[in-house]
């Protein structure tokens, strides 16, 4: 799995930073959830 298929950044959609596909939720709230403990 390649991650270009899965992260999109868009200029207009949470200030232009990288966002999952599909989603409105970031990159980095995904890996803060992680690094914090939270579970799959």
């Amino acid at each position: 799995m390649q991650y270009q298929n899965i992260i999109t950044i868009e200029p207009g959609k949470r200030s232009g930073q990288p966002c999952i596909r599909g989603m409105r939720i970031t990159v980095y709230d995904v890996l803060s959830y992680l690094a914090s403990g939270m579970t799959y």
